[in-house]
């Protein structure tokens, strides 16, 4: 848990532990109970939601280079990218077709859990 908070780890693919046949470890005793195994991955995944959002207000007011991808899912009169920490930002263009494919510069305007809201900062794309 040190270690998550030293590094700023903001997403993992974490799962509660079950042994690999073939592998070394499946072939030692599994004394943890899995009552205990689900509380710490619980934990584990708390602590990181944690950090994400703290990352994620830290970028409001801040100006990211975005990879447009297409259309946001929820809005698709909002374009969707992601920044170069691999965050989701959503956004409004005035062609929006001619940015898919490219990076643009994004204001971040609001955080929320899942992604970031922004303005587009300049319409020239890279």
């Amino acid at each position: 848990m040190n270690l998550i908070h030293q590094i700023g780890f903001d997403h993992s693919f974490s799962f509660v532990y079950s042994a690999r046949p073939g592998t070394p470890a499946s072939g030692l005793p599994d004394e943890t109970p899995e009552s205990v195994k689900k509380q710490r991955l619980a934990i584990l995944q708390e602590r990181i939601i944690q950090q994400t959002a703290q990352i994620s207000r830290r970028m409001v007011g801040s100006t990211q280079r975005v990879l447009v991808n297409g259309f946001s899912p929820r809005d698709p009169g909002q374009l969707s990218g992601r920044t170069e920490n691999n965050r989701v930002v959503n956004f409004r263009a005035a062609n929006p077709t001619e940015l898919i494919g490219y990076f643009v510069d994004v204001e971040i305007t609001e955080a929320f859990p899942n992604s970031l809201r922004g303005e587009l900062a300049s319409p020239e794309r890279y």
